[in-house]
């Protein structure tokens, strides 16, 4: 129960000189004045200020401060006029306020949490035997089948029913296992817990994810127990899991990258919940719903947004933000366009067609196709049967991997710089076009083809990003090479109406949002960002932002879409206010960004990011030739056990890729841990860290949910305590990191502790106390430090620098204080 407490007011003069006296302590001066601006006069940056705060917060006659209120009120003037009348509670008040959850309720034994985990690896186990006996018995099967055009027929029947397969599993899984989903907790690790990590790992693994944007995704979640309307178009990869409890009215529409699971990790325990959205409803992109949240008929909630816990947009009105505020924003810009239902029937069908009759069998039958086809490829690839102590089969294995990596890289880069220019030739700008027409089928190709995540991820970070995005077809005619312009992580809908002005950086994550959508058409419309920018990590820009020239986006910034068009100015937050464009700190290496310094780094880091790209694509190629060595020595230890063999080839796979990769991270840090760094981007331990950045980590997802991620975690150097629950974290510097005992890391949240702005590269420590949660989204930056027992509220932004009190409840876009722990609302 919350403590009572008496509330103390303090008069302005009183409040005014304890603000100035932990101010001068921080920024290091004698005195400092009531009027001296923060940023531009006390030379003050973000940082700096979140200490600031925090050690307002350890006072506790005085008022909780955040850094929204340190930007709105740069001088201490203003911020205690701001604050003066301001009634609080004692800060052990305000920290023991919001009843944490009982030990029994949030833990669970040692035992439990590695017996769970020995019943996930038996699950795996048995589901890959299971994959293992239809893969052999299909190839047995297709290899008999003679000329090419039976090997290709028979590869369409064991392709198609494999994939019928790998669909109806989970849903035969979550019906058997779990029947209904209802409102509940679930304990984790417990029986119960087992039972919704089979049905979600399941969904997971799905091939369905290939059908999102289409009818048929819709359909399968319906099988799934979700209760959706008519003409209802999901365009999100972030499958969920608690379906029934799922209910979508028709005409809605669902923007990518939105989280709406139907489920939380909360204090060592999964909560489940409904998600409501009404008839005519827009979600917009990268939103987040939290269980319990619905969004009436005919409103919107806009990109880059969030529903709390108990949320609710109510009919007809428009909300966005972080946590979600009422806007007068629209949302939906294009107009509808007459429905045809036999159009998304034929949409539908013909997407199972070209599945089954194309990319199923290609991939299943292919190399039985090519050696039918091409039967001197036998006498290359040689007998079944190798004597693997002779070095033939190794030197084939060589030869192999590296033409078909080569082949990979090659073909994969002639075809997304022609097939999408063929197939935009169809497309106008700004023309409305129905959904599920022949014109959205090449919208959606284009899109597919376009975002490879391999090129961005070998050309990111270097000046040759730039002309990989100009070659598959963006506007960047003006850009001047940084060396950094844009990050390994950038996507778009259509790269040819993605435009980038002279002099910008971008890092992770930008995606362009040039397309809109209705319940029945869409429209491409140009999306440009101006000159000379700097655009933090995951920023959602969409066509028409309001943001002109020299305009700082901070990292998970929502973009306005009203009022004037920003320049020289830095936004933050979302709904985003207005911050300084720069701070002193920020330009303490900008001698090293003109004349000829800078050309000179420019031109020592390109060559090393030339080796560095090199590595990449060592590292990648050696991966697939130590696993084309394991299928070799499957292949030849086959026998009489085909099945068994098989899969254990594929539980191999997976522990030996994470290996592989955790060795070649240790190797590339020399065994040693990271240090926090300031420094410029052009000097050369920033183009050694960059080198980090270039190790694949998407095997990681695939211990979501499981004691082996923190088992991962810790050989890659987090210090991980006991018992955590990680349903989907990703870390950026993993030995920078600590994480306490029995943490709870939700889907989709990211712990970075490193951030780029301009030229300037800056990381430190962070630290998570036991006992702590990260919400669903969320994003906590570097120099955060959190106390044990803390939430974060999902979708938010831990700025750099917060310390965060015991028992504290933060949350939105930066976090602050909240008011309710269940709805979290702001304080």
């Amino acid at each position: 129960m919350a403590v009572n407490a008496e509330e103390v007011v303090l008069s302005g003069d009183r409040l005014e000189t304890s603000l100035s006296t932990l101010l001068a302590e921080v920024v290091r001066v004698d005195a400092v004045s009531a009027d001296s601006h923060f940023f531009r006069d006390l030379g003050a940056n973000s940082l700096l200020m979140a200490q600031f705060c925090a050690r307002v917060r350890k006072h506790p006659d005085l008022p909780s401060v955040s850094m929204k209120d340190i930007y709105r009120h740069p001088t201490i003037k203003s911020l205690t006029t701001a604050l003066a009348d301001v009634s609080v509670t004692p800060a052990e008040t305000r920290a023991l306020a919001p009843v944490p959850a009982t030990e029994d309720t949030r833990r669970t034994s040692t035992r439990a949490y590695i017996l769970c985990g020995v019943l996930q690896a038996a699950i795996f186990l048995a589901y890959s035997m299971l994959a293992a006996l239809v893969a052999e018995r299909g190839y047995a099967w297709i290899s008999t089948g003679g000329d090419l055009l039976h090997i290709y027929l028979r590869a369409v029947v064991v392709g198609s029913a494999g994939l019928t397969g790998m669909c109806v599993l989970p849903i035969l899984a979550k019906w058997i296992l779990i029947g209904r989903w209802k409102p509940r907790e679930i304990r984790a690790w417990s029986p119960a817990y087992l039972r919704f990590w089979t049905v979600k790992a399941l969904l997971h693994a799905n091939p369905i994810i290939l059908f999102v944007g289409n009818p048929l995704y819709v359909l399968y979640l319906r099988a799934l127990g979700a209760r959706i309307g008519k003409r209802v178009t999901i365009l999100s990869k972030h499958v969920p899991v608690c379906t029934d409890l799922l209910e979508i009215g028709s005409d809605t529409v669902i923007r990518k990258d939105s989280f709406f699971l139907g489920y939380r990790a909360h204090e060592g325990t999964l909560q489940t919940g409904r998600v409501t959205l009404g008839r005519e409803a827009f979600v917009g992109e990268h939103t987040v719903l939290d269980i319990d949240t619905s969004i009436g008929d005919g409103a919107q909630l806009g990109h880059s947004s969030s529903l709390h816990r108990g949320g609710a947009v109510p009919n007809g009105q428009r909300w966005h933000g972080s946590p979600a505020q009422p806007t007068e924003v629209d949302y939906i810009r294009v107009e509808p366009s007459p429905d045809r239902p036999m159009r998304r029937i034929m949409y539908g069908f013909l997407s199972l067609v070209r599945v089954c009759f194309v990319f199923v069998p290609l991939s299943v039958g292919g190399v039985y196709m090519l050696l039918a086809g091409v039967p001197e490829m036998g006498t290359v690839l040689g007998p079944e049967q190798e004597n693997l102590l002779t070095p033939r089969p190794y030197l084939v294995a060589v030869i192999l991997s590296s033409a078909l990596f080569a082949a990979f890289v090659l073909v994969g880069l002639v075809a997304v710089a022609v097939l999408p220019r063929l197939m935009n030739l169809a497309l106008r700008p700004g023309k409305a076009y129905p959904l599920y027409g022949v014109h959205y089928s090449l919208h959606r190709t284009i899109a597919r083809f376009s975002n490879s995540r391999f090129f961005v991820w070998l050309f990111g970070d270097s000046s040759y990003i730039v002309h990989y995005l100009r070659g598959i077809g963006y506007n960047l005619s003006h850009v001047e090479q940084t060396g950094s312009n844009f990050g390994s992580a950038v996507q778009h809908e259509t790269p040819f109406l993605s435009s980038v002005g002279r002099g910008t950086m971008v890092a992770d994550g930008l995606s362009f949002m040039n397309a809109e959508y209705s319940s029945t058409s869409f429209r491409l419309l140009p999306t440009s960002i101006g000159a000379h920018n700097f655009l933090g990590n995951q920023v959602f820009y969409p066509a028409g932002g309001r943001t002109g020239d020299n305009c700082l986006l901070a990292t998970k910034v929502m973009v306005p879409l009203d009022g004037p068009v920003r320049e020289d100015v830095g936004l933050l937050g979302s709904p985003s206010f207005e911050i300084p464009r720069t701070v002193e700190r920020d330009t303490s290496f900008d001698h090293l960004r003109t004349g000829e310094e800078f050309r000179r780094r420019l031109s020592a880091k390109n060559r090393y990011n030339v080796r560095t790209m090199g590595v990449g694509l060592f590292i990648r190629w050696l991966h697939i030739l130590i696993l084309t060595v394991l299928s070799f020595v499957v292949t030849n230890l086959s026998g009489g056990h085909a099945e068994l063999l098989v899969a254990a080839f594929l539980s191999l796979t997976l522990v030996v890729t994470a290996l592989y990769h955790v060795l070649v991270e240790r190797v590339l840090l020399k065994f040693g841990r990271l240090r926090p760094r300031l420094c410029s981007i052009y000097q050369p331990y920033f183009w050694w860290h960059e080198r980090f950045w270039k190790v694949p980590d998407t095997y990681l997802d695939f211990f979501n949910g499981t004691p082996f991620k923190s088992l991962v975690w810790r050989m890659l150097g987090v210090r991980v305590g006991r018992r955590l629950l990680d349903d989907g974290c990703f870390i950026t510097e993993r030995t920078l990191t600590t994480i306490g005992d029995d943490c709870t890391l939700n889907a989709g949240s990211k712990i970075q502790c490193h951030s780029q702005e301009d030229g300037t590269f800056k990381s430190d420590h962070v630290t998570i106390g036991s006992r702590c949660t990260l919400g669903v989204g969320s994003l906590t930056h570097y120099g955060v430090t959190m106390h044990d027992d803390v939430i974060l509220a999902p979708d938010s932004f831990l700025m750099k620098g917060e310390e965060v009190p015991q028992h504290a409840r933060w949350g939105g876009n930066p976090a602050t204080e909240m008011r309710d722990a269940l709805t979290c609302q702001p304080a």
